[in-house]
């Protein structure tokens, strides 16, 4: 007995910005992009798709497939590290646009981490108050983030947002666990500058805009090691064995980093969910729009044990349990 899935949902930008459209934006082509990340094309936020607005229309199917009315939510959490402001919240702004006055809502910024620690939250709020019910929302606009004169960076990331909603149950069903780290002496491997100070005594030294900025290389070594790591140390520590998991969902980072995962782990390429080929890497929103995917695709039965693994800018990692 414990915190359940009650209902997913997801929203995606409708434009489609290809490989191929990208050869006019920056130095590269649609053959080097899919040979070394595997993405093909990502969406891109227009009007009207701001990341509250991306996460209020997540969050609206996820309410309707779980049967819970907005006014029954107590909170509501946003990963994300593109809010299209500072202040207030996305999360306030999801409250506002779908009514959810009993509710209280903040961010979370742990980058692409950012559900696997929402979901987490959300365990410890209900595991407190069985009758709470919590919504969990990972959504970026990353498009606003990026440098489009950076190859390195700007062909990688794409926009949207999934949703989930968490409730208590009795019964088998519910979050096993979850093993969360992270490693702030790391953050130059991947990072995003606020824009600049207003106080000149606090201007930060080698800002040149709010933007990604990642080593690529070196976030390679580190995503699938710590991600390998944290799997195993959370496997081991439920007295689960990889065997026994029926779906893995990875953070859609880039194909090699999934490939090189999935080697490590041992386990069957079928029983991982990937389509980073479709919409790239979403941060925060990847595994819960991943999630939705194979929700509704009908790819997750009752009984089933999830496993979900992700690694961002911070540096933050880490991996959950679910018995679904």
């Amino acid at each position: 007995m414990g915190t359940v899935v009650l209902g997913t949902g997801s929203c995606l930008p409708e434009r489609i910005l290809t490989n191929v459209e990208l050869e006019s934006i920056v130095d590269t082509d649609d053959e080097w992009i899919r040979t070394r990340t595997g993405i093909e094309s990502r969406r891109i936020g227009g009007k009207g798709e701001q990341t509250y607005q991306l996460s209020a229309n997540a969050a609206r199917q996820a309410l309707e497939r779980a049967g819970v009315a907005a006014e029954e939510l107590g909170l509501i959490v946003v990963g994300t590290i593109s809010s299209h402001m500072l202040m207030p919240s996305s999360a306030c702004f999801v409250q506002k646009e779908l009514g959810a006055k009993n509710a209280f809502a903040y961010d979370l910024n742990a980058a692409c981490s950012g559900f696997l620690y929402g979901l987490d939250l959300a365990d410890k709020y209900i595991r407190a108050d069985h009758n709470m019910k919590v919504l969990i929302i990972g959504a970026e606009t990353l498009s606003s983030r990026l440098n489009w004169q950076d190859r390195n960076t700007c062909i990688l990331f794409g926009d949207g947002a999934g949703a989930a909603v968490f409730g208590y149950a009795e019964g088998p069903r519910g979050i096993i666990g979850s093993k969360l780290l992270s490693d702030g002496s790391l953050w130059e491997l991947l990072y995003m500058h606020a824009p600049q100070s207003l106080n000149p005594d606090l201007t930060v030294p080698g800002n040149t805009g709010a933007f990604i900025q990642m080593e690529g290389k070196e976030v390679f070594k580190y995503a699938v090691r710590a991600m390998e790591e944290s799997v195993r140390d959370l496997l081991s520590r439920e007295h689960v064995k990889i065997e026994d998991v029926s779906l893995v969902i990875p953070h859609q980072a880039n194909i090699r980093i999934l490939n090189k995962l999935i080697d490590r782990l041992n386990v069957p390429q079928s029983k991982v969910f990937i389509n980073v080929a479709k919409y790239g890497n979403t941060s925060a929103a990847s595994i819960p729009i991943a999630l939705d995917e194979a929700n509704s695709s009908g790819l997750i039965a009752e009984g089933d044990t999830v496993l979900f693994c992700s690694f961002g800018g911070g540096l933050t990692w880490g991996a959950s349990l679910i018995k679904w």
